[in-house]
């Protein structure tokens, strides 16, 4: 990856069915406050039934946890009222279509991805160029056997209803919609373009970074996932950036509290200089990365 379609997808990671069986690092960190721990847990948004059991150390801190945080206050979203924004944001009404949108040179880079991907271009053609980015990441996604149901989200959100543990949101779904609709109009068409040349290899591409997130290897995912940005700058801030820093002063804030916390937001946010974890601990915050345990046989 990246897919810069990210807002959906940070990231749409998996791994194989077999068990952990030595201890490694993971994709987690501990923050410690002055009287409780804070977790932060990189999200994979999408996954496949044999990804499952997560590693054991994500049980272990959802157990000691008394609050869920995550990009959206998931038990309380209202999928149709979601939906609805979508359209409202994301949907042309004027007679302008994506063609028009993305003008001919670009639409054309577009027709021949989506042709190399399979992907029905003409399906798109009354969606904003962010929002057709989005829809073609997911039905790339779909089609490689990943579906949002099996994620740590919906996965971590049922068990904390099933147990009456709170959940918590750090943004509203009308946030996360502001920050891609207000993407400039080139900004956008980079946006698609990229995801569609980037769909017809997705299923060889995404192995190596599932690896690296299971296996809390940083260094792989700094490159892997931030590369895409690095030519991007607006995508980056407003997608990523701007955002990490808001997260790290409203993580700091629950540091002083009593209860401890698990924060789930797409592993892209929390990797690199200006991932959530570095910024922490540039404020001073302790921060450990956390491991698998090795299995005992």
């Amino acid at each position: 990856m990246i897919r810069l379609a990210c807002v959906a997808v940070l990231l749409a990671l998996s791994w194989s069915s077999r068990a952990d069986t030595g201890g490694h690092p993971v994709t987690l960190w501990r923050a410690q406050g002055h009287s409780n721990s804070v977790y932060l847990l990189g999200s994979i948004h999408l996954l496949r039934e044999q990804d499952h059991p997560l590693p054991s150390v994500i049980d272990t801190v959802y157990e000691d946890a008394e609050v869920l945080v995550m990009e959206l206050d998931m038990d309380d979203l209202d999928g149709a009222a979601s939906q609805q924004l979508f359209n409202k944001n994301g949907v042309l009404r004027d007679g302008t279509t994506l063609r028009d949108m993305m003008g001919e040179v670009m639409y054309r880079r577009a027709e021949i991805a989506a042709e190399a991907g399979d992907i029905p271009i003409d399906m798109l053609a009354s969606s904003e160029p962010w929002l057709a980015a989005l829809t073609v990441e997911m039905m790339a996604l779909y089609r490689i056997g990943f579906n949002p149901k099996l994620g740590i989200e919906m996965h971590m959100t049922s068990r904390a209803v099933a147990d009456g543990k709170p959940i918590q949101g750090l943004e509203s779904i009308e946030q996360q919609l502001a920050y891609l609709d207000g993407l400039s109009l080139e900004a956008q068409r980079e946006m698609l373009v990229q995801t569609l040349e980037e769909t017809e290899t997705i299923a060889e591409s995404i192995d190596e970074l599932i690896r690296a997130w299971r296996y809390g290897d940083i260094e792989s995912l700094e490159s892997g996932l931030l590369e895409s940005f690095a030519e991007h700058e607006e995508l980056g801030d407003a997608l990523v950036r701007d955002r990490n820093r808001r997260w790290a002063s409203q993580i700091d804030e629950l540091l002083d509290d009593g209860d401890d916390y698990l924060i789930i937001v797409g592993a892209l946010h929390l990797v690199g200089e200006d991932g959530v974890p570095n910024l922490l601990a540039r404020k001073g915050v302790r921060i450990l990365q956390l491991s698998e345990p090795p299995s005992v046989r």
